[in-house]
């Protein structure tokens, strides 16, 4: 027997969670596929519970004699009391002859949320009464009963909610500042759903209200992935969509850089001392161990009150709110005398930075906990040594001097390349047509530095077996050390090989004129006879398929790393929108990515690669050369290629990083055609998760791992037309942003069980061996 709201919205009644024989009183939705909202403590070992109320308005939940759970009531004495189970999944007990509202509640369920906050619901705290509003996460999928990860209020002078993990601070969002929580500065009006935050000498609050009563949304812990995630249920599919979800990055985790560490998600390292500090344990810090935090680089001088001053610091969430000071009247200039002639201040702002700002807040002790945004946050005022001061405003000005030279120089530079090149021949002409490979080219013609071939030999031990590291379509690759002791990588072109003189110069003039973090960099050139040599920067961790596709070495690429790697997206918008020519890769997979020592990728091998001028964004090719498994189905097929087509491959690359399996070759051990059709099988599912590479569970961030499989969905839409551009594919993975859902995806899939087939002038190849491939270096 279970109890049903008025709407058939929600029912009462006793579960039990799957694999465990207990049952629990709970409330869930009635229509959909059971998702329970709310659990009363305590565990049922048989059928036998009972739940009553009783004369004086208790609930009471019994198995046998014995009582499991039971109810308090409020000083309210009840005539005649009812048990009523609301449309907005509210249990709540009151006199028969009062009215429904809150106030003539004697009881209700939403004042003890259990792991989910429904639409109404309060997260903080009764100032008057001393209840406590907490979300607390199960124990186990297995074990409703109260875990130890909770969301709660800390009433610190400046109060803010805090996703605690036992007696640890785990996840802070940051003080409300009059706008939003100062750690989620996108937390914007969106369609979905509309947030409140109050604080008066009673409450002090959070709560949510839905725009659209069809909708559905629910906030739920996950004690499992310690996360605590939107969900939309999206009615046609019948499953529950994830909208949002924290922690979103590893910037969000607590004092993950320590004090006066700031943690920027953007940056090459997470974690930056604050202007004027340095790194408490240097030797720590330089291995990626922040914990120590920064110290000073000048002590304060608090006996001179001129000694000491601030600086602003922008866009950032405030530091933690332990011990801080809060004057809601004065103004910041207040607030700035206030902090000066008070040696413990350490940091001031505005409490409420609503328009101009209002109000004062400043921190004691040391700062921790800070985050700098790229284009959001608030500003943070820091007390610094004079000298500092001074420093840093030298610095300032250096950089407005140096930044406008080198705005001069750049204006020079492009005029003198304008004229340059609108009278040389375009070298976007390229024929596609297949050259006499057999034409011997000059070294002039490479526009590279060119290094003898003694020297060459020298560096690698005479092409030595010993220091061979891998080998591509074109010839193997060897590891070399020059007399001065740079370590490079060579790829040697054999006599045979299919790459001429047209692909081998494409490939030296296009890296030649590439400079991008995310690009391999072309050091010089070696055309001697018929021996024709690259000479490349070396990449100690190899590429990316020797580590991901290896059940031993993929144990290396934890998730912060696997996202990381998936910042070649960086490279391929430089490739698309920001060199000097607008350039087609074509062969983007995941051998033509390498790591280096920090495991930061670099896009290598545009032997194939096409340049595009002015506003052409298209083109043609009887020669269709690439890689099956990466190539878009409009190239496969029809030989048309486009910015579209690196997006493709970008998708595909994208689902092999979460996953650790090819795309080709997938269907022998999961009986699927290929990588993208299990990917789009699982999201249509409402499962995507399952795809996730098991050696990366522990360190995933969940919001994270589903973003990218839900942009690696758009990018790989059967036309190409639907797929972003690779600007978009950066954002959307840099963002929170809401993100349209995915059409069909191309399902290009051609079982060759030969290395290298070629048929109506089209060479391809098997993800093992390309025509241009360029292996680990």
């Amino acid at each position: 027997m279970t109890l049903v709201s008025q709407g058939e919205t929600f029912e009462l009644g006793f579960f039990s969670p799957e694999n465990s024989k207990n049952r629990y009183l709970g409330i869930w939705y009635k229509n959909i596929t059971q998702t329970v909202v709310w659990v009363a403590n305590g565990a049922i070992n048989d059928s036998s519970g009972i739940l009553t109320l009783n004369s004086t308005g208790s609930l009471v939940l019994r198995q046998h004699d014995k009582v499991v759970w039971y109810t308090t009531t409020s000083e309210k004495q009840a005539r005649n009391p009812v048990a009523q189970l609301l449309d907005s999944g509210n249990l709540v007990v009151r006199d028969e002859s009062e009215t429904d509202s809150e106030e003539a509640y004697l009881w209700q369920s939403f004042d003890h949320p259990s792991d989910t906050i429904l639409p109404g619901m309060k997260l903080g705290r009764n100032i008057r009464t001393g209840m406590e509003w907490r979300m607390t996460a199960w124990k186990s999928p297995n074990d409703p009963s109260p875990g130890n990860f909770y969301w709660g209020l800390l009433p610190y002078n400046y109060p803010e909610f805090y996703l605690m993990k036992g007696t640890e601070k785990f996840v802070r969002i940051g003080p409300w500042n009059g706008l939003h929580f100062s750690g989620i500065p996108d937390q914007k009006p969106n369609s979905i759903y509309d947030f409140n935050y109050i604080s008066n000498k009673d409450e002090m609050y959070y709560t949510f209200s839905l725009k659209n009563d069809a909708v559905i949304s629910r906030l739920v812990m996950n004690q499992t992935s310690y996360m605590t995630i939107r969900y939309v249920w999206m009615e046609d599919g019948q499953y529950w969509k994830l909208y949002k979800s924290l922690p979103k990055d590893n910037c969000d985790y607590y004092g993950i850089c320590g004090v006066y560490g700031t943690c920027t998600i953007t940056g090459p390292q997470i974690c930056q001392c604050l202007s004027g500090f340095s790194p408490k344990s240097p030797q720590a810090w330089n291995s990626s161990d922040w914990s120590d935090g920064c110290v000073r680089n000048k002590p304060l001088n608090c006996t001179e009150k001129h000694k000491d001053g601030f600086v602003k610091v922008k866009g950032v969430k405030v530091p933690d709110t332990t011990n801080t000071w809060v004057d809601e009247t004065i103004s910041l200039e207040e607030c700035r005398e206030k902090c000066s002639n008070n040696c413990s201040c350490m940091a001031y702002t505005n409490s409420d930075i609503n328009g101009k700002g209002t109000g004062c807040v400043m921190w004691f002790g040391d700062l921790i906990d800070i985050r700098q945004f790229d284009n959001d946050g608030q500003d943070l005022h820091i007390r610094m040594h004079a000298s500092e001061i001074g420093k840093q405003e030298g610095n300032k000005k250096v950089i407005i001097i140096v930044a406008s030279i080198i705005v001069i120089i750049l204006g020079v530079i492009f005029i003198g390349c304008y004229r340059f090149y609108t009278v040389r021949h375009s070298i976007t002409e390229y024929s596609d047509t297949v050259h006499d490979e057999n034409r011997e080219g000059s070294e002039d013609d490479l526009d590279l530095p060119s290094l003898d071939l003694s020297t060459i030999v020298t560096a690698t031990n005479n092409f030595s077996i010993k220091n061979k590291i891998g080998e591509g379509g074109f010839g193997p690759v060897y590891k070399g050390k020059t007399v001065s002791g740079q370590e490079i990588a060579v790829k040697r072109l054999s006599r045979s090989s299919g790459q001429g003189m047209t692909e081998f110069k494409n490939e030296v003039k296009l890296i030649a004129k590439l400079q991008h973090r995310n690009l391999v960099k072309l050091l010089g050139c070696c055309v001697q006879e018929q021996d024709r040599m690259l000479v490349y920067e070396y990449m100690p961790n190899r590429s990316l398929d020797w580590l991901i596709f290896d059940d031993t070495k993929s144990k290396m690429l934890d998730w912060p790393k696997r996202f990381n790697i998936s910042g070649i997206a960086r490279g391929l918008l430089y490739l698309h929108h920001d060199s000097r020519l607008r350039i087609i890769h074509r062969d983007l997979k995941a051998s033509n990515v390498l790591l280096d020592d920090q495991m930061n990728p670099k896009i290598s091998d545009f032997g194939i690669a096409r340049i595009f001028g002015g506003d052409q964004t298209e083109g043609n090719t009887k020669r269709v050369a690439g890689t099956y498994g990466y190539m878009s189905p409009e190239y496969a097929a029809d030989g048309l290629f486009s910015m579209k087509s690196d997006v493709f491959s970008f998708g595909i690359l994208l689902l092999e990083i979460i996953s650790g399996k090819r795309n080709r070759g997938f269907y022998l051990e999961n009986q699927y055609p290929n990588l993208v059709t299990h990917a789009w099988s699982l999201w249509q599912e409402g499962t995507a998760i399952e795809m996730v590479d098991s050696s990366i569970e522990d360190s995933c961030v969940l919001s994270e791992v589903l973003r990218c499989i839900h942009v690696s969905l758009l990018c790989v839409q059967q036309y190409a037309e639907d797929r972003p551009v690779m600007s978009a594919v950066v954002l959307m993975l840099g963002s929170e942003s809401e993100l349209a859902e995915p059409k069909e995806p191309g399902f290009y899939i051609k079982n060759d069980q030969v290395a290298t087939t070629s048929t109506s002038g089209r060479t391809t190849s098997t993800n093992e061996i390309t025509i241009t491939l360029l292996e680990a270096r």
